[in-house]
């Protein structure tokens, strides 16, 4: 999970933090966004300022980490990892708030809208309504949002920004091929007699990304993290082609930092920057925002955190929850809150935790000891802080190649399924924004299906689609209802109300969870679930 520091500080330090851009006289850049010599001269002390804006966030990436992972193994003593998460931070880097600042929100606008969803997150996963909103979603769309992000990711890692700049905004086309420096850019394109002549794109290309793949290929630990520190080490001496501290303002200033080495960078611009007056700010944008960071939220911290528990056989049978969940997710959320006034963007569950889980960690002192190795790397700002975009961006390209994965899981039988999901998929890289992808997906679910309801119900159920019993069923309730078996527990008067009961109960008045336990079939060569009332289940073939 080390390589979070580094990625997250750069794509977040994008959005520009809390720098203004006001040093160009002209007036026709008025988000320091034109990179040519000229500007470059009028933009110094805003890249200065973003600079810090990295550092910064180096440091609040890593204490936010810390004490979310350190008490996800404290108190729910679950191995699992908490992070900012990948895909959300882009999302509020280029779709909130934009790079450097051209969207509608401004940044300490969009941490407002974090902090309160991790209250919101609080309050649900407290009355138990996470479980609810996880599976009102169909499952073809939470699929097809994993491979959009993915995508997403890898459109970022190969552009200039957070890449290894090998691709540029398209003129005839809406994108077209790059690889030149960015001093070679003109008219917003490179010139075929330089293109894919970058050296930093090669030295990204072989030794982050080649490399890091073989790592992976042959499952050596930490291949991640060993590909952005060759590249970095080869990227740090200065006077070379490849360099990270070329001889100008803004690299020598980089150069004195990193030289520190160890060092305790204090936050000083984002800490604390939140605002909650939206007069400067787009509403529905605002409120967009604070909807897909708690929609994306949910979903990737309950697949992961399931994913996780399984993976380490933590999942009851029975109940298909695993202890601590309700607790694993309030860590989650109020380590949100914690985050937004760091000025990071939300957390999430790592599935690099199965790394751990993998060489045998099984319970919270796992991810209690990454607590302490995030909250040790907080001493070593000067060396996240000079990792360049090139180091990283073959990093973006590999994690989104491991989130694609899941487009094998979709259901490509059933049109009503697939059309929406593979909307969704398409959306969010050509768009930019997972907001838009998501809100394509699920309204064209919506169209379709409702389309078919209705004209079943109008034909009397005479016509409907050939395939339709391979349409994946869907259905906004669950099992036991909406309301939390604490609750419930609450309500009949048990004093220990926290408690889950186990065993069956002596009464019917005691089996408001449902509780199921499971009976061997001794001469049968099969098993049955009985609940606790005495109904039985459908009998399982052993």
């Amino acid at each position: 999970m080390a390589y979070i520091i580094a990625v997250n500080a750069n794509i977040v330090a994008d959005s520009g933090g809390t720098c203004v851009c006001s040093n160009d006289p002209l007036g026709d850049d008025p988000f320091c966004k034109i990179s040519n010599t000229t500007s470059s001269l009028f933009n110094l002390e805003y890249q200065l300022c973003k600079s810090e804006i990295k550092k910064d966030l180096i440091t609040a990436t890593a204490a936010t980490s810390a004490l979310g992972t350190f008490f996800m193994g404290l108190l729910a003593n679950l191995p699992v990892g908490i992070a900012p998460g990948m895909g959300l931070n882009a999302y509020f880097a280029y779709t909130v708030v934009g790079f450097n600042g051209s969207a509608n929100v401004p940044f300490q606008t969009a941490l407002t809208a974090i902090f309160i969803e991790g209250f919101i997150f609080f309050a649900l996963a407290l009355l138990g309504m996470r479980q609810w909103l996880a599976r009102a979603i169909p499952r073809c769309i939470k699929l097809a949002t994993s491979v959009g992000i993915g995508l997403f990711l890898t459109i970022i890692g190969l552009t200039y920004a957070q890449g290894i700049g090998l691709v540029l905004p398209g003129q005839a086309t809406p994108i077209q091929l790059a690889g030149c420096l960015e001093a070679d850019i003109a008219d917003g394109k490179c010139p075929d007699s330089v293109k894919m002549r970058s050296p930093m794109m090669w030295v990204g290309i072989f030794c982050g990304g080649v490399f890091t793949a073989m790592l992976m290929l042959y499952r050596v630990k930490g291949a991640i993290i060993a590909g952005i520190i060759l590249v970095s080490i080869i990227s740090w001496p200065r006077g070379t082609p490849v360099t990270y501290f070329p001889y100008t303002d803004l690299g020598t200033s980089n150069f004195d930092f990193f030289k520190k080495v160890v060092d305790f960078h204090p936050i000083s611009n984002v800490l604390n920057v939140l605002e909650f007056n939206l007069s400067g700010a787009d509403g529905g944008a605002f409120g967009l925002a604070l909807v897909t960071f708690l929609y994306v939220d949910i979903l990737d911290t309950t697949g992961t955190l399931y994913s996780m528990a399984r993976y380490a056989n933590l999942v009851d049978p029975v109940t298909q929850d695993f202890e601590g969940s309700t607790i694993a997710y309030m860590v989650d959320s109020i380590t949100i809150v914690i985050g937004a006034v760091l000025g990071t963007p939300p957390v999430t569950a790592f599935v690099e935790s199965g790394a751990g889980i993998g060489e045998g960690g099984k319970t919270g002192i796992t991810a209690m000891w990454t607590g302490l190795c995030f909250f040790i790397s907080i001493f070593f700002a000067p060396i996240f802080a000079s990792i360049p975009p090139w180091a990283t961006g073959c990093v973006l390209v590999l994690v989104g190649s491991m989130m694609v994965q899941a487009v094998v899981d979709i259901n490509w039988k059933y049109i009503g399924d697939a059309v929406p999901a593979f909307v969704c998929i398409a959306i969010m890289p050509f768009t930019y924004s997972i907001a838009d992808g998501l809100i394509a997906g699920i309204c064209l679910y919506i169209l379709i299906n409702s389309l078919v309801w209705i004209i079943a119900k109008v034909s009397g159920g005479r016509i409907v689609p050939p395939n339709f019993e391979e349409k994946e069923p869907w259905s906004w309730s669950q099992t036991g209802g909406v309301v939390p078996p604490w609750m419930k527990r609450l309500a009949s008067g048990k004093k220990d109300f926290w408690r889950k009961e186990h065993g069956v109960p002596s009464s019917p008045a005691s089996t408001t969870e449902g509780v199921t336990e499971k009976t061997e079939g001794k001469d049968a060569g099969s098993d049955k679930e009985v609940n606790v009332v005495g109904e039985s289940k459908p009998e399982k073939v052993a």
